[in-house]
């Protein structure tokens, strides 16, 4: 009996779809290795609108349930687009698509050195992106064979407002900032709601940080100084003290339809690393580390300052573990019922 099952083979007219699983510090990403078709387009940007017109079934279908769940988190390998980088990345999610995703590029640079997609390179193998929010550079750390930790360089992240308020109709006035680290985020203390950052705030994060999130979006226009498109709010970003020894705060990002990242957010730390020089809470160079809901860690760095259209900027650095989980061969039969997923949340 268990030898047929393992011997059957789909009928022919059932797609495949292949994938290489892997977490970064506890949050998924779902790597497409086949079964997608090529996306056309001369930027990244571009390459993430003709996706979303021809094939967002097939994002919604390896996100959502039954083959994922509504925090599945991936991505789609695509050729570069610059004639310095090594490959293209677009980023997917249970609403659609990221501008950027940190925890995406340590995962994903992690997965090429450790399979031998790309060849491994002691102590340090570096990885160019095209992304749509632009270029980001990883460097993967290697030792004696053995991925160890990735860390990038991210786009140039800037502080876009400090000190804002805000009157949110189910919990009041509160105060937050907004930065820009690959993508918009609120941040917030989250003690101004009584909330602590714990795992047993899970759902009532996602309920303050969703009301936040739609706040936010009414009272605000948000204006990317050169692609339309990244001019939107992401998420919102809860800050609050430590619950581990060595570490400077935890970060907690609830974002896209209400997910919530289980790493520290890579694109978050960026922004974060931004509003922390602006307010000189830490020097270039200085690096901090911050823990997620679950505990797990994210190192942040500033590496430089720069410009980015008429405002000052940073290159941040965030530093990060990625672990293999497995690999998939997801199918589609024509009479599915449930051909694009569902999300119950």
């Amino acid at each position: 009996m268990i030898e047929k099952l393992s011997a059957w083979s789909p009928p022919g007219d059932w797609q495949r779809v292949t994938t290489l699983d892997v977490h970064t510090e506890g949050e998924p990403l779902r790597i497409i290795t086949g079964g997608f078709p090529a996306l056309v387009g001369k930027t990244i940007l571009q390459k993430r609108e003709f996706s979303k017109k021809n094939f967002d079934t097939l994002r919604s279908l390896l996100m959502a349930e039954p083959r994922g769940h509504a925090d599945m988190y991936g991505c789609i390998v695509t050729p570069q687009v610059s004639s310095d980088a090594d490959l293209g990345v677009l980023f997917l999610h249970n609403e659609g698509y990221s501008t950027m995703c940190g925890h995406g590029v340590i995962g994903l640079a992690s997965a090429l050195v450790q399979t031998g997609a790309i060849a491994p390179v002691e102590p340090e193998t570096k990885i160019v992106m095209d992304t749509p929010a632009g270029k980001v550079t990883a460097f993967v750390r290697v030792q004696g064979g053995k991925v160890a930790s990735a860390y990038f360089h991210n786009v140039p992240s800037f502080v876009d407002s400090l000190d804002r308020t805000l009157d949110v109709p189910e919990f009041g006035k509160i105060h937050y900032d907004i930065a820009f680290g690959g993508a918009y985020y609120a941040y917030l203390q989250a003690d101004q709601l009584g909330l602590t950052c714990a795992s047993s705030e899970y759902r009532k994060l996602i309920e303050m940080g969703m009301a936040i999130k739609n706040a936010v979006i009414r009272s605000t226009r948000i204006i990317h100084p050169f692609e339309e498109d990244l001019g939107f709010l992401y998420g919102v970003i809860f800050i609050a003290p430590p619950m581990s020894e060595g570490v400077h705060s935890r970060n907690v990002c609830v974002f896209a339809d209400g997910q919530v990242d289980r790493s520290p957010t890579g694109t978050g730390v960026s922004g974060r690393m931004a509003l922390h020089l602006a307010r000189d809470e830490v020097g270039i160079g200085e690096s901090i580390v911050i823990e997620s809901i679950i505990g797990s860690r994210f190192t942040g760095r500033v590496v430089k300052e720069t410009t980015f259209g008429d405002g000052k900027a940073i290159i941040p650095e965030v530093e990060g573990r990625a672990f293999i989980t497995g690999k998939n061969e997801f199918l589609i039969d024509p009479g599915d019922i449930f051909p694009q997923g569902f999300v119950l949340s």
